[in-house]
């Protein structure tokens, strides 16, 4: 390359090199510090390992399913970035980075990157060094027998980093994942920040695009599939993409249906669960329930009112103190008592929601935990999030899928989404086997098994009054649906 060429070359580096460094989306470092500086707290010693996520193949080598950060790597880090890691020492006070330079091949294929020392100082960190050290760093702690504190690995590249630094079976690494280090994760990740609530609205406000235009779309002879492409869309042309994959479907009394392949017909009413993700990958989850063409049926009007009043009345009774599995026991009772009203259940509801008969109808909790993960911190283990040693996981059909059973805290966000499902499968079993027969009308049921299904979700802040209807209000009761498919 001659000397011009050499000075072009560099200039052009520059600039991209500029623009790339500016279009990396964080919060300022002083966030990152301060919540590492809490884990410091709270840890006091030994290290803590944060593995970020890797790029991962989709069909061949080069063509890679879309990059997902690790959310407690972001949460402590927040490097959108694959192949990186970062270690807290607990007893020195020293956080890392441990990342690879990018070389000249890597800038022809991604264009110019940021040094990893750069990366580091986006999120507070002084120390920076290649992923070849981190085994080092690993082995040193091991034989002065310092504990080295991980989380839970959820992925297959993960497990193998963790058991070639440990020298271990990858597949037994999440059975060495540190407890403290869970619990102290979960405490601070539980409290959400000013920031991060910013964020999760910014998120729902996409999501109320998302579901407008899918009631919109609600018409007899349209594909799912075409709602579906037209909503994950929305997600991706104003955030990072859906912040899980979308359930959309007439056939609503499957709890989680992908399938989109079934043609919109009237009579039948589309339950669509969908959500989005912002640039710094905060959740939405939001669940709406639009008859085809646009008119509930009087059938549909009556389910759809109780599945509505649980909504509400289980909004209005969230606030500091009250348990999330006194709210859900509550709502079931508002929809068996509801059901009792229209000859489908009977006899004492009380009793019947202690026996669990509700959950023929109602077979999931009531919400769960939302923030960087739509299902938040999941991965660290619904029991260590959601229950702790005085309260413990029921093994009561229905009460078992709570996933959060503790009293609120300020700070907290979480999904309410009751419903109402007809399951033919479940409903011939029951009735066969003779359940609940003192409080299930299953003569009346019959008439209702190509019913479908009906849920209603909405994102709610616990505040220290009361609660916050997070992001802009999607129209969910009869007449607003109504208007907005007109």
């Amino acid at each position: 390359m001659t000397g011009i060429g050499i000075v072009l070359f560099e200039l052009y580096f520059s600039r991209l090199y500029l623009i790339i460094k500016n279009t990396i989306t964080m919060f300022k470092s002083d966030v990152y510090t301060k919540r590492r500086t809490g884990l410091h707290r709270l840890m006091k010693s030994g290290l803590a390992l944060f593995i970020g996520n890797v790029e991962a193949p989709m069909n061949y080598p080069a063509n890679d399913y879309h990059f997902r950060q690790d959310s407690d790597f972001l949460y402590y880090f927040g490097l959108d970035l694959p192949g990186f890691a970062g270690l807290m020492d607990f007893d020195s006070g020293k956080d890392w980075i441990f990342g690879n330079e990018v070389d000249l091949d890597d800038v022809i294929w991604m264009g110019p990157q940021p040094t990893v020392k750069e990366l580091a100082a986006k999120c507070g960190v002084a120390n920076s060094a290649p992923m070849t050290r981190l085994e080092d760093v690993v082995k040193d702690a091991v034989s002065k027998k310092r504990r080295v504190h991980f989380l839970p690995p959820y992925r297959a590249e993960t497990k193998m980093t963790l058991g070639s630094l440990f020298k271990e079976n990858p597949c037994q690494m999440k059975t060495f994942a540190s407890t403290d280090l869970i619990k102290a994760v979960v405490s601070m990740r539980s409290v959400k920040e000013q920031i991060e609530i910013d964020e999760i609205e910014k998120a729902i406000d996409i999501a109320y695009d998302m579901h407008i235009t899918a009631m919109k779309m609600c018409k007899s002879g349209v594909k799912e599939q075409e709602i579906f492409g037209t909503i994950e869309g929305i997600a991706l042309a104003k955030g990072k993409g859906t912040a899980f994959p979308v359930i959309l479907s007439i056939n609503g009394q499957t709890l989680h249906n992908h399938a989109h392949d079934n043609i919109l017909r009237k009579g039948r009413m589309m339950v669509t669960d969908a959500g989005a993700e912002t640039s710094l990958h905060y959740s939405s989850d939001i669940t709406r329930t639009t008859p085809v063409g646009g008119k509930f049926s009087q059938k549909q009007k009556e389910i759809y009112e109780i599945v509505l009043k649980a909504n509400t009345e289980s909004i209005k009774a969230a606030k500091p103190g009250i348990s999330n599995r006194d709210v859900h026991l509550n709502a079931c009772k508002l929809i068996a008592g509801g059901l009792k009203d229209l000859g489908l259940m009977k006899g004492d509801i009380d009793e019947a929601v202690a026996a669990g008969a509700h959950a023929l109808f109602m077979p999931h909790g009531l919400g769960h935990m939302m923030g960087l993960d739509v299902h938040d911190m999941e991965a660290l283990g619904e029991n260590y999030v959601g229950y702790n040693d005085q309260v413990k996981r029921s093994e009561q059909f229905g009460l078992a899928f709570l996933r959060f059973a503790l009293p609120y805290k300020p700070g907290h966000v979480f999904t309410v989404e009751p419903g109402c499902y007809f399951i033919p499968e479940l409903i011939d079993k029951w009735k066969a086997g003779g359940e609940f027969e003192e409080f299930i009308n299953y003569n009346k049921v019959e008439g209702y098994k190509d019913f479908g299904g009906i849920r209603i979700e909405d994102d709610v802040l616990i505040t220290s009054r009361g609660h916050k209807l997070l992001g802009k209000p999607v129209s969910k009761t009869i007449s607003e649906i109504e208007s907005v498919c007109s």
